[in-house]
């Protein structure tokens, strides 16, 4: 098929909260701001499936609440498009917390996985239960 578009739509922008799906004991976390995003002036920073996040834990256990971490974000509501046409969504936006350069920090993670985050990042896809 010609012309399939290669980009994913991008489900989730600053200031959106993530629920956290490993064990290191955040279960929130609030996008700061997305690395490497060039976008327009004025407009908010987006990310979808696949991309790394800096965030806020907002809830969690007492010693990693209110701390800055990186974060790849593995679902999302928003539906968006496969190679092959299939649309994608998710029940909630979710994300996995790692180093910056994408080592998973936790050593489970609990519920699927999008197979765009885990062909991306090695890490995710070794450690994930489902990936769909």
């Amino acid at each position: 098929m010609k012309g399939v578009a290669g980009r994913q739509s991008r489900g989730v922008q600053t200031g959106t909260v993530l629920n956290v799906i490993d064990n290191t004991g955040a279960k929130t976390i609030a996008i700061i701001t997305v690395p490497g995003y060039h976008g327009t002036s004025r407009r908010y920073p987006k990310a979808g499936v696949g991309d790394i996040v800096i965030a806020s834990v907002k809830k969690g256990s007492p010693e990693m609440r209110r701390q800055v971490v990186y974060a790849i974000i593995v679902r999302q509501r928003r539906p968006f498009r496969r190679a092959d046409g299939v649309m994608v969504s998710f029940e909630d936006n979710a994300a996995v917390i790692t180093t910056e350069e994408g080592e998973t920090k936790g050593t489970d993670i609990k519920g699927p996985v999008a197979r765009e985050a885990a062909e991306r990042w090695p890490r995710i896809a070794a450690t994930a239960s489902t990936i769909i």
